[in-house]
């Protein structure tokens, strides 16, 4: 009867600590280190920084302490902030935490997260941030509105109308990419109140693409990639012609690099069967004549500091640095990102058994006429004819904040 008893105990130890790895691992795709870990602070204990138009917002502490964080979090109560936005005393939280995405995790995995967050993480009594947004915007209520309005979104976001024999993979890769990875709160486009337009690949503005906060996150329909440059760029964050920087950054750092290689695959696999967002009006191709400085006047710059790297013919070097052709960064019409990566530099992400590469920043190095000579080069070369970037334009691009 011992034997049975300690057996029992056994099975039902192996079974807790297999949820809970697994609630470790929704926690790791669902990008939670990166927003509620601030640089040099415990982990998940908040205090990092979002800017938003209304004002700065600061993540919380969600380590199991009882009086700074979630430690008397009733699984109910865990259940209605990540899927609703609710905390426990009842107020909403800002649209920032990704809830309207949460709300399509499974029954399950919601269980194991409460777990690994309640035994697994490290409490921590560190104390909440106040968030930095003007009293005259600060009231919760209308958030009630906001996620009437703008969270009913459909439950069964993982259905698939393919029938062959990549269904059940497209069906995963739908419920990774619409719930815990929250792609969409990147790479959808948002309306005047700051909401997706979308929720799911059921609606072509899904994934199309958008500007946040001065970075461009490109289109994910008809990438025109194939799926093993898509899942060596989620795993590693460079592929043989493509490297992800800025805020992708750190999401491959923080998330995507610890995705299982089926994981990667049925996300490459979902994205793949996603058909392009309509396409942008075609420009004409760009002139010269009436422009202030030729692009070519760049031309000179691109070749002494930039060719090394990314060829004359702006190919790049394979699995090293990315191809300028076809890259989001040059063919966004908005010049900040690219702007961003040559006068701040970049980095793409250090994953397991992978070194970074690294963009030295040419601010002081170029002056800002050769700034702006390079950019234009550039843009008129790579980027289908976009237009020239004047010296008071260039003067009013922002850097980056993180």
């Amino acid at each position: 009867m011992r034997n049975v008893t300690v057996l029992i105990a056994c099975l039902f130890s192996a079974t807790v600590c297999a949820a809970d790895a697994n609630g470790e691992y929704i926690a790791r795709i669902s990008d939670c280190v990166a927003c509620h870990t601030a640089e040099g602070g415990d982990v998940m204990a908040g205090g990092k920084m979002f800017p938003t138009p209304v004002g700065d917002i600061f993540s919380t502490n969600i380590t199991p302490d009882k009086t700074h964080g979630i430690g008397n979090y009733s699984y109910e109560d865990f259940e209605k902030a990540v899927r609703q936005g609710i905390a426990k005393d009842g107020h909403p939280l800002y649209p920032a935490m990704p809830y309207p995405s949460y709300a399509k995790l499974s029954d399950e995995d919601v269980q194991a997260l409460y777990r690994y967050f309640m035994h697994d993480v490290t409490p921590s009594a560190t104390p909440n941030k106040e968030n930095g947004i003007p009293w005259l915007f600060s009231a919760r209520w209308p958030l009630h509105i906001w996620n009437w309005l703008f969270t009913d979104t459909p439950a069964t976001a993982t259905d698939s109308a393919k029938t062959d024999d990549n269904a059940a993979l497209i069906k995963r890769g739908a419920y990774l990419v619409e719930g815990p990875g929250h792609c969409g709160s990147c790479h959808t486009p948002r309306g005047m109140a700051m909401n997706e337009k979308a929720y799911t690949h059921a609606d072509a503005a899904y994934l199309s693409g958008a500007m946040i906060d001065g970075w461009y996150a490109p289109s994910l329909r008809g990438t025109g990639m194939s799926e093993q440059e898509l899942t060596t760029l989620l795993l590693t964050g460079k592929s043989k012609h493509a490297a992800v920087s800025g805020s992708m950054a750190e999401v491959v750092s923080q998330s995507t690099q610890y995705l299982t290689d089926d994981d990667a695959t049925a996300i490459a696999q979902y994205l793949l069967s996603l058909k392009s967002s309509q396409a942008e009006p075609t420009r004409a191709a760009a002139t010269t004549a009436s422009w202030s400085n030729s692009p070519q006047a760049g031309k000179v710059v691109y070749n002494r500091y930039c060719s090394t790297c990314h060829g004359l013919e702006g190919k790049g070097t394979d699995n090293n640095a990315p191809s300028l052709i076809n890259n989001p960064l040059v063919m966004v019409d908005d010049p900040t990102p690219l702007f961003r990566v040559i006068s701040q530099g970049a980095e793409t992400p250090t994953t397991r058994g992978n070194v970074a590469f690294k963009m030295p920043a040419y601010n002081g190095v170029l002056s800002e006429g050769e700034m702006r000579d390079v950019i234009n080069y550039v843009r008129q070369i790579w980027g289908e004819g976009n237009g020239e970037v004047s010296q008071e334009e260039l003067a009013g691009l922002k850097p980056a904040t993180h």
